[in-house]
């Protein structure tokens, strides 16, 4: 497929959004004085500049979603079904310059973003469009009535690394459940935010109840956490972010949800098929560059079995193709930006310093590469669990291989971690999976690389984070319970 004659940043200019925020159905210019770069991260070179807004404009935004909750929240569930069906169409008619904009910003393969990114945000609005139409907001129990009700107003912090995913998953199932947002994405990847604002535009919601402010962390993100007029936070990021809006969040008691981040592993039982169990384990650990806060970047192989696993896992990395995002035969781009990279680089330094054993990849760009943030695609054997590589999120394509002796100790080391986001097993035994499984402590569990399901709750344990995501269950983290006694009487 060709690149459109207008790009994303050319269409955004075109229209006057790049600099803009959208606050009550209005495109607005911000009221803050400061601008960050958008940053190529194939080249290094800045593209353009985005304006910040600040305290006063995000108090603007949640005035405008206050002041729709009222009747947004009154609407019927079906009434609601329609607007969410809307933007679900509209994304999909879209999807093309949505994944011009995120290989843009981020660097995601064409392919990739056209095959995952895009799509898979879609899914997040059909599916809160689907869970709402069926959902009992009202059951009976005795003469009570347990009655379910929106929230409020809310606000949805989404990060760098999957940015209009994590957008959908958080606007789709709080509409739904009848509140009002006010969105603050990664200013360092705000083109997909602004495309979405503009669907929203189009799909015609009410104005006040969906909301944009670009901004940092300090300044919106945290100003939004404090505000007394936002009922409930939920943020995607690193475990530092969380405990800084939770911290900012508490003195006015509002809900927080947090997805957060994890070093999730990929046990590979004795009787696995090792050559799936280890190409599919690569790749899933690598998947947008390793960006992703459930990727299973430690791999716990039967120590017998390592010399095979790391062949097969030199081979899988082999196979892929790191170069122009924009070429429809690269599987791997570059890192997002310029702090990620600088930030793999020392934990690939740190690895090596420690003793690991490196079979591939190492520190630098690979061959070839004299700019932008290109890394190369790292595997470490040999990974004791007191090592860096095996205990801190690296956020980047680097893979952890650690051998264990029992199933006893396998199961040992996946839970030897201060996260619980995502987790692994692979084997025949089907039985035997599911009691590895069991032990695991973390949100998800993937057995033998199953398909993705989006109703399947996504969440952490322990430093992960809490609450959960996708599904019905995401749904119901926007809503509050009230209990209303001789309702039946």
């Amino acid at each position: 497929m060709t690149t459109p004659l207008e790009s994303p940043l050319d269409q955004l200019r075109r229209t006057g959004h790049l600099s803009r925020i959208f606050i009550d159905g209005e495109w607005t210019t911000p009221a803050g004085a400061e601008s960050v770069p958008v940053v190529c991260p194939s080249t290094g070179e800045t593209l353009a500049e985005l304006p910040l807004g600040d305290a006063s404009d995000v108090d603007r935004a949640v005035q405008a979603a206050r002041r729709a909750f009222t009747s947004w929240s009154g609407t019927s569930p079906d009434e609601r079904a329609v607007y969410l069906a809307r933007l679900h169409a509209l994304m999909l008619a879209r999807a093309e310059i949505f994944a011009q904009a995120l290989t843009t910003e981020m660097g995601a393969p064409i392919a990739y973003a056209r095959g995952a990114h895009v799509p898979l945000a879609a899914e997040h609005l059909r599916v809160a469009r689907d869970n709402l139409v069926d959902y009992p907001f009202r059951r009976q129990r005795g003469a009570t009535a347990v009655v379910r009700e929106a929230i409020g107003v809310c606000a949805l912090i989404t990060p760098w690394n999957w940015p209009i995913y994590q957008i959908t998953a958080k606007v789709g199932p709080a509409l739904a459940a009848g509140c009002t947002v006010v969105l603050k994405p990664s200013e360092l990847s705000p083109l997909s935010a602004l495309l979405f604002a503009q669907v929203v535009e189009a799909a015609g919601l009410p104005a006040g109840v969906f909301n944009l402010v670009n901004g940092t962390g300090p300044e919106v993100g945290e100003r939004l956490a404090a505000h007394d007029q936002v009922d409930m936070v939920s943020i995607t990021g690193s475990t530092r972010a969380g405990v800084l809006v939770a911290q900012a969040a508490a003195p006015t008691v509002k809900r927080v949800a947090q997805e957060l981040g994890g070093k999730s592993p990929n046990v590979v039982l004795p009787d696995a098929d090792l050559q799936r169990a280890v190409s599919l384990g690569v790749a899933a650990a690598f998947r947008n560059m390793g960006q992703s806060c459930s990727a299973p970047t430690r791999m716990i192989v039967p120590r017998a079995l390592l010399p095979a696993v790391e062949e097969l896992a030199i081979a899988a990395v082999e196979a892929m193709v790191v170069g122009d995002p924009f070429s429809d035969g690269t599987t791997h781009g570059p890192l997002a930006n310029r702090a990620q990279f600088e930030r793999v680089q020392t934990m690939i330094g740190a690895g090596i310093e420690e003793g690991a054993k490196l079979l591939t990849g190492g520190l630098d760009r690979p061959e070839g590469f004299t700019r932008g943030w290109f890394a190369r695609p790292t595997i470490f054997s040999d990974v004791r669990t007191d090592m860096k590589i095996a205990r801190e999120e690296i956020f980047g394509p680097v893979l952890s291989i650690l051998p264990y002796d029992t199933v006893e100790e396998a199961v040992e080391i996946a839970n030897d971690t201060v996260y619980g986001l995502g987790a692994h097993v692979q084997g025949t035994d089907l039985d035997a999976v599911r009691a590895v499984a069991a032990q695991i402590r973390s949100g998800q569990v993937h057995m033998n690389y199953p398909a993705w399901d989006p109703q399947a709750p996504f969440g952490g344990y322990k430093q992960s984070g809490n609450g959960r995501e996708y599904g019905v269950e995401g749904m119901e983290e926007y809503l509050e319970i009230k209990s209303i006694l001789g309702y039946y009487a």
